[in-house]
């Protein structure tokens, strides 16, 4: 069965490469990462989003793949996925290396498409299963309606962005929001000349106890009444739903190199 899936894979590549012109874009001084073996995209946005993965990806030192097929063995695109990582074996700076690969799959036997996205090397760990999921969700959208030009090019700038986090945080949270830092910065000016303003207009002196005569003052009476005590019970729902219909996860390819993955359909 393994030798099947590398066979198929090779077919693939060779496939891709005789179709060169309108399959896989190769400018001079860029790496071929468009593989578009099922003609979703025309020459001109195959040869942006080529040029676009390779400046992206140089930023991050990581290949940003995007690998689109009609359909694979026995609706297996996660093997199929990894096996096409050992045999072509793409990596930023060398052999297996950092890689994220996007799989889109247009044909099951079921009827439906698939979306898959796996991450190598510095890409598992920057892009692990959580924020491929994010990832997926964020481009589902446009894989439904047909959009696959913006499709990819979201998938290359979010996982661009993403790789700029630390591990373990959260890249959508609002306070990595420019606009929510800006926002935030002029409310904190705003208070602050505020406070020097009313500070800049004298200080009263006058309070409650000026006119007190402190002799004459004091408690009168003081009563506590205990009336009654209300218990209110609320049940606490667990949020059990997950996104684009899909999962997340990881694996090992059939040549040891561990890797994150979401997987989904559109």
């Amino acid at each position: 069965m393994r030798r099947r899936y590398a066979l198929w894979t090779v077919l693939f590549l060779l496939t891709a490469y005789l179709i060169a012109p309108s399959g896989i874009v190769k400018a001079a001084d860029d790496k071929p990462l468009i593989f578009d073996e099922a003609n979703l995209l025309s020459p001109e946005e195959r040869d942006e989003l080529n040029a676009m993965a390779n400046e992206y990806g140089a930023e991050r030192e990581t290949d940003f793949m995007i690998l689109t097929v009609n359909s694979v063995p026995n609706d297996d695109y996660e093997t199929w996925t990894e096996n096409f990582y050992d045999e072509y074996a793409p990596g930023y700076d060398r052999r297996h290396g950092n890689t994220a690969i996007l799989t889109i799959l247009m044909s099951t036997s079921d009827g439906t498409r698939r979306v898959h996205l796996e991450g190598y090397y510095k890409a598992e760990k920057y892009l692990d299963s959580g924020r491929l999921l994010k990832i997926q969700n964020k481009i589902t959208p446009d894989l439904s309606s047909g959009n696959y030009k913006e499709a990819f090019e979201k998938y290359i700038k979010t996982a661009h962005r993403y790789m700029g986090f630390e591990p373990d945080v959260n890249p959508d949270n609002i306070i990595f929001n420019l606009w929510f830092q800006l926002g935030t910065a002029a409310a904190i000016g705003a208070i602050a000349v505020g406070i020097m303003a009313y500070r800049s207009g004298g200080r009263v002196t006058v309070n409650s106890r000026t006119y007190e005569d402190a002799s004459t003052s004091g408690i009168m009476n003081q009563q506590d009444r205990y009336i009654r005590t209300t218990v209110t019970k609320r049940k606490i729902e667990r949020n059990t739903s997950s996104g684009s219909g899909g999962g997340g996860g990881g694996g090992v390819t059939g040549g040891g190199h561990s890797h994150s993955s979401s997987s989904g359909k559109f």
